[in-house]
């Protein structure tokens, strides 16, 4: 009897910790979430002065509208457009990314740091390139 009541117990308290991890996963979840369709891009080898752009693709997979609040760079040679009207859930939207090589050389990873309402609020993408000197004969 008291090998069954054990195995009676230890059983209710595995389900009562399942339980109380679900409901700790679903509070986690609750609110806006940023998932994007790619984190980096790399455009391979470019010329110094050449300018590129790509748009990174993004979806609020959460279940509250997201805000974004700021998108930083590493410095003045990227720029960006981003949604500055919030994106509801299960909606896409877009950041784009412009990167300018003047006065660049070599290996170049260039950070994007988004700051948003979502559960995940600081998400990072980057752009990559190799960037090559003009030839003699380019001015």
């Amino acid at each position: 009897m008291t090998r069954k009541f054990f195995a009676l117990s230890l059983l209710l308290a595995g389900f009562v910790l399942i339980g109380q991890a679900q409901s700790q996963n679903e509070e986690t979840t609750e609110g806006p979430e940023i998932t994007f369709a790619e984190s980096s891009k790399n455009f391979g080898d470019i010329t110094q002065g050449d300018v590129v752009e790509h748009t990174f693709k993004f979806e609020n997979t959460g279940n509250q509208p997201l805000i974004l609040s700021n998108v930083l760079v590493t410095c003045g040679c990227t720029a960006t457009s981003w949604p500055r009207d919030p994106v509801e859930p299960n909606k896409s939207a877009e950041i784009e990314v412009r990167f300018d090589s003047k006065g660049k050389n070599g290996a170049q990873n260039k950070i994007i740091t988004v700051v948003s309402n979502a559960i995940n609020p600081r998400e990072k993408v980057s752009i990559k390139a190799n960037v090559l000197p003009k030839k003699k004969d380019e001015t």
